[in-house]
């Protein structure tokens, strides 16, 4: 009886010790193969918020001491800056694809715009964040600004409305979704500060109101600023139509800061901040010409922040080189979902939240081809170190414009003038760009020194253009045909 007794005790302690074991190990959560179930306690929230067209320009925590950004600079404080964050594209359907799909648009569809005649969309085989994140088991919820397509393509479990331009409004209609029992990805995208209608106005030299209203909006403290205080970007004219719609600008971006703040409020309410990654983004540079549209530095380097509450290193500033691109491995990463790095073009960069380390973050690349249908106008990136090669391919064509950035006093004020520079650019070389620009961003940040045409830097050159060649080819871009009539990337058809 005595031995039937300590073989019991034997089992009993054994299976607790197993028990202990597989307890005390976090599973994760498989997309690719057999899916197991999440907890909150093993599986972060994320809030992932998106500004549309916030350049970094304009906002405190990135040096500027005019504009009232307080709730967006705490999170700074809190979390990881970065200070070499890059979109792919500068415009904002093109821009939206890669951010949930981990993927160049010229490789999946998503060339421009996606509504009215533009009616650019991703292919139906690309399986996005959201839809990738649900079979995981999160609640995926978004709200405001859209702007990619197909829906089954870019699925969320819930959308919710708010008017895009009251950020108060949004936290508020956000409840349902901080409350949830599951993890939850929640998808914020802002209206503002993207000009607002209408683009041409009755006046040509009227400022455009980005958004702002007289009357305001409810619950929303609204914060106006002089236009003699404003700080201009050093690409654009300082001229008076310039600072006035600067300061549109602002009053719309200190209404993303509160509708933040407000969100922020009601997530510690929940007592979810504590297991919730916030990571606040723009889709591109500011409705500016010189900015948004372009490749240009101001309109693909972008604010970047992130706090991730089991990062114990807060107020961190980081000068690794990371990608829009790199933003659905990462959040997968953070979801602790496992998932095939080979089917996405970006490579996750959690690593780099709470260090000053650039780790292999060094290196970017972008690609532009559309904004609307009728701007084609296809150029690629690649940055490595302080040196930038962009490949102008439609070098031939005059630059295209935005029509809400030709209609936009900033321009008019240039144009109708018959002033020679824009900023401290030429008209004549904003208009009609070279082939190739290769700039040392260390000694001109401007881009404004070409040095493609210097035989000191040929070597520079042609090293740039074999890692945007090479690039190229690894995320199937079309346009690699333009190098010599290169169609090793062409399917079976092409002689058809």
């Amino acid at each position: 009886m005595k031995t039937i007794f300590k073989n019991i005790s034997v089992i009993a302690f054994c299976t607790i010790v197993l028990l202990s074991c597989n307890t005390n190990k976090q599973p994760k959560n498989v997309v690719d193969g057999k899916k197991t179930s999440l907890t909150k306690i093993s599986s972060p929230n994320i809030i992932l918020f998106v500004a549309d067209d916030h350049g970094l320009d304009a906002l405190g925590a990135y040096g500027n001491p005019v504009i009232k950004t307080p709730n967006l600079d705490k999170l700074a404080a809190e979390g990881t800056k970065y200070t070499n964050a890059y979109c792919t594209s500068a415009s904002c359907a093109a821009s939206r694809s890669v951010i949930l799909s981990g993927k160049f648009g010229h490789a999946t569809g998503s060339y421009g715009h996606v509504h009215d005649y533009h009616h650019f969309s991703t292919y139906d085989s690309i399986t996005s964040l959201p839809v990738l994140l649900s079979k995981a088991g999160y609640e995926t919820a978004r709200i405001g600004k859209y702007h990619v397509a197909p829906e089954k393509v870019y699925h969320f479990n819930t959308v919710l409305e708010a008017d895009p331009r009251n950020t108060v409004e949004m936290a508020n209609k956000c409840e349902s979704v901080l409350k949830s029992d599951k993890p939850f990805f929640l998808y914020f995208c802002t209206d503002d500060p993207h000009r607002g209608h209408p683009f041409t106005p009755e006046e040509w030299d009227t400022p455009n109101s980005f958004g702002n209203k007289k009357e305001g909006y409810n619950d929303v403290n609204t914060v106006t600023y002089n236009p003699n205080d404003v700080l201009v970007p050093s690409f654009l004219p300082n001229t008076k139509q310039t600072r006035e719609e600067i300061a549109q600008y602002y009053q719309s971006v200190s209404r993303i800061d509160q509708g933040f703040g407000k969100l922020m409020k009601m997530l510690r309410a929940e007592g979810k901040d504590k297991n919730t990654i916030v990571i606040y983004i723009s889709d591109n540079g500011m409705a500016f010409p010189g900015a948004k549209t372009s490749v240009d530095e101001p309109g693909i380097k972008l604010p970047c922040i992130i706090k991730d509450p089991s990062v114990k290193v807060t107020g961190v500033t980081s000068e690794a080189m990371v990608s829009w691109v790199d933003l659905t491995p990462t959040i997968l990463d953070m979801a602790k979902v496992d998932y095939n790095k080979n089917k996405f073009h970006g490579t996750s960069f959690k690593e780099t939240v709470g260090t000053e380390k650039k780790g292999n973050f060094t290196e970017i690349y972008a690609s532009h081809t559309f904004h609307e249908i009728t701007m084609y106008y296809p150029m690629r990136v690649v940055r490595s170190g302080n040196y930038k090669l962009i490949w102008n391919i439609a070098y031939r064509l005059e630059y295209p414009f935005a029509s809400d950035l030709w209609a936009s006093s900033t321009w008019q004020s240039i144009y109708r003038t018959n002033q020679p520079y824009f900023g401290p650019k030429k008209v004549q070389d904003f208009l009609f760009r070279p082939e190739f620009e290769l700039y040392d961003l260390d000694k001109d940040p401007n881009e404004l020194n070409n040095l493609a045409n210097k035989q000191e830097f040929k070597n520079k050159l042609e090293n740039l253009k074999e890692k945007l060649k090479e690039f190229q080819t690894k995320t199937a871009d079309p346009w690699k045909i333009m190098w010599n009539h290169d169609a090793s990337l062409q399917g079976a058809g092409v002689n058809l």
